[in-house]
């Protein structure tokens, strides 16, 4: 790395103020901290000392999410040729898929950081770290078959409403990736019903025949009150649960595979970046909720078992990677408690109260986003009235 290092020391004076490229020091220092750890210090105020900083943070919940890539990836291929009918090796499956995924990566970074490089130059501050996680979410919840122009939009939509407008990194109020998510469900709500999601060639259309007869997620044939789940090849699951759990069916780029997913929480958790306390009351709430409608009954997507809700869709994506946020989720620790609770009873309330719309879970994090800094203010009131009440006993 030296010779890198080397290389940025060797540029630095010409972004430096009175250089020829003064304007875009954020640019040459966001590239910089990225690569190195800052050389520079606070001046005032409370200094931290710590092995890990703010992009480095990031960098391991980009880490975390990696194996949810890398199994959207194949499982893209596996659902394209499994719906033709064609069988093909492990990495045709995964050229394909790559080939099919990475554009969307690609684009998702590149408008992103361009955005934020844009805000960096006029407000002349250093470049956010936030994007970092934000960029990889986008794609992940989103369907492979989107087209580019779509993820630009939506990307650019998130970075300047959903987060520049508040003050850029860590004053957002709302999930900046949710919102990409949000615009494009209500912009353009066909390209994200989950019918197209994995089997049309992007190349070739006249492969388009596969998509709404057996491209549908496990979500929506619940919603159709089908009597079985069936694949993309129109056969259906042996067991239904483990094909969900393992993620080899249909739904959003990295939101199908369950276990890729506890990897990556695993990840979070060890490293103490995502706080389990979300995790475990979110899964706890969606799993309420389900035992609630079982005992209901009134249709047959309410009889879906409760542990086949929680593989479903994108609710174990959305606990793990969305509700933690630490920005936008309740901070106290009962309010998380609470915060991750009310998330997974109203993504599984939201499913089944509303048949149009089955994946409850973005807007059901996106209202508890909101909601946190009250959640975190009363808890506080009640922590403050219980101190006071031991005050006056002790002194009485």
């Amino acid at each position: 790395m030296n010779p890198i290092h080397n290389l940025l020391e060797k540029v630095k004076p010409n972004f430096e103020k009175g250089g020829k490229f003064e304007k875009f020091y954020p640019v040459y220092d966001g590239m910089a901290t990225f690569l190195f750890v800052p050389g520079h210090t606070t001046h005032s105020g409370s200094h931290i000392r710590d092995g890990i900083d703010l992009k480095r943070t990031m960098i391991m919940v980009v880490i975390a999410m990696i194996p949810a890539l890398l199994f959207g990836i194949w499982n893209t291929g596996y659902q394209h040729f499994l719906a033709l009918g064609e069988t093909v090796t492990f990495m045709d499956q995964f050229i394909y898929g790559a080939i099919q995924v990475l554009p969307i990566v690609i684009v998702s970074y590149g408008v992103g950081l361009g955005v934020e490089f844009i805000f960096c130059i006029i407000n002349k501050h250093q470049i956010n770290e936030g994007f970092l996680v934000s960029g990889m979410l986008i794609p992940l919840i989103l369907p492979v078959e989107i087209p580019l122009w779509m993820v630009a939009a939506a990307t650019i939509f998130a970075v300047v409403i959903g987060k520049e407008v508040f003050g850029g990194t860590g004053m957002n109020i709302v999930n900046v990736a949710l919102t990409a998510r949000a615009f494009l469900f209500f912009a353009y709500p066909t390209w994200m019903s989950g019918d197209k999601v994995w089997i049309g060639d992007m190349t070739d259309k006249t492969l388009a025949f596969a998509d709404g007869s057996t491209g549908a997620t496990l979500l929506a044939q619940a919603t159709q009150k089908s009597s079985g789940f069936i694949d993309a090849a129109g056969v259906a699951y042996q067991d239904t649960f483990m094909s969900a759990f393992m993620g080899m069916v249909p739904g959003s780029i990295g939101e199908t595979s369950t276990l890729a997913i506890l990897i990556g929480a695993a990840i979070l958790l060890i490293t103490g970046i995502a706080s389990w306390k979300i995790m475990l009351s979110g899964v706890v709430g969606g799993y309420v909720m389900s035992l609630l409608f079982n005992l209901w009954g009134a249709n047959e997507f309410m009889l879906v078992p409760a542990h086949e809700q929680l593989v479903f869709g994108g609710f174990m994506f959305g606990i793990v990677f969305m509700a933690t946020d630490p920005v936008t989720a309740a901070q106290t620790g009962v309010g998380k408690y609470i915060y991750g609770f009310l998330i997974g009873f109203l993504a599984i309330m939201i499913r089944v109260f509303n048949p149009a719309y089955p994946e409850g879970v973005m807007l059901a994090i996106l209202f508890m986003n909101v909601m946190a800094p009250l959640i975190d203010h009363y808890v506080i009131e009640a922590n403050v009235k219980r101190r006071k009440k031991r005050t006056v006993a002790i002194a009485a």
